[in-house]
């Protein structure tokens, strides 16, 4: 099933996202033990990681009078307040200790612009910030991307997304990823489909 020109993107898999964390996913640490399970398989694999300033202008603390999970209109369109995370340096936005990093060749930081938000592993939330990243993937010869981590409905969701419209073959490991909300998970499975994406779980490894 795998071939050369296969990636695992792994995705924002933070003490941030789990239980405990700033800004928990349910069951978020579930993921840990299926993505170890499967990084042998791949040829090659990346990790995105959250890194905000601590004044990014998606925390809800940088808006006086608004909590998180509001929404606001900002220089690039709506955007989603957040509890404050992953801010640079700190534990939480450390990839997660139990997390095997060991074949990980590339680990890509993002949302570190204090204007603009960054979900996507390949552009950031004004849709044309590019990170880099799909220019190492070009380099790298990869052809399909398989996604795994956090969370369903943002940043798994407009990575894969983003992948697909970049002409790459785009699969979704189902169990290696978890949503913030079952809504946001249902609305990320339309787009995806209607994308192209393939959704498997990981026992079709």
């Amino acid at each position: 099933m795998i071939s050369s020109s296969d990636l695992l993107l792994i995705v924002d898999v933070q003490p941030d996202f789990m239980p405990g964390g700033a800004l928990p996913v349910p069951e978020g640490d579930a993921v840990l033990p299926v993505i170890n399970r499967l990084q042998p398989f791949f040829p090659m694999i990346a990790a995105t990681q959250d890194w905000h300033p601590a004044d990014h202008s998606s925390f809800a603390s940088q808006h006086p009078g608004r909590s998180p999970f509001e929404t606001v209109t900002l220089e690039y369109g709506e955007q989603v307040l957040w509890p404050d995370h992953c801010i640079q340096g700190t534990p939480g936005a450390a990839l997660h200790p139990a997390l095997e990093t060991d074949r990980i060749e590339l680990v890509l930081r993002k949302g570190f612009r204090r204007t603009i938000d960054s979900y996507s592993a390949f552009r950031e939330n004004d849709r044309k910030t590019q990170t880099g990243l799909h220019g190492y993937l070009q380099e790298r010869g990869v052809k399909r991307v398989f996604i795994a981590g956090l969370a369903r409905g943002y940043c798994t969701d407009f990575s894969a997304e983003d992948a697909a419209e970049l002409g790459y073959d785009v699969v979704l490991i189902v169990d290696a990823c978890r949503g913030i909300t079952p809504e946001a998970t249902a609305a990320g499975t339309d787009r995806l489909r209607a994308r192209g994406v393939q959704f498997v779980p990981s026992a079709a490894f």
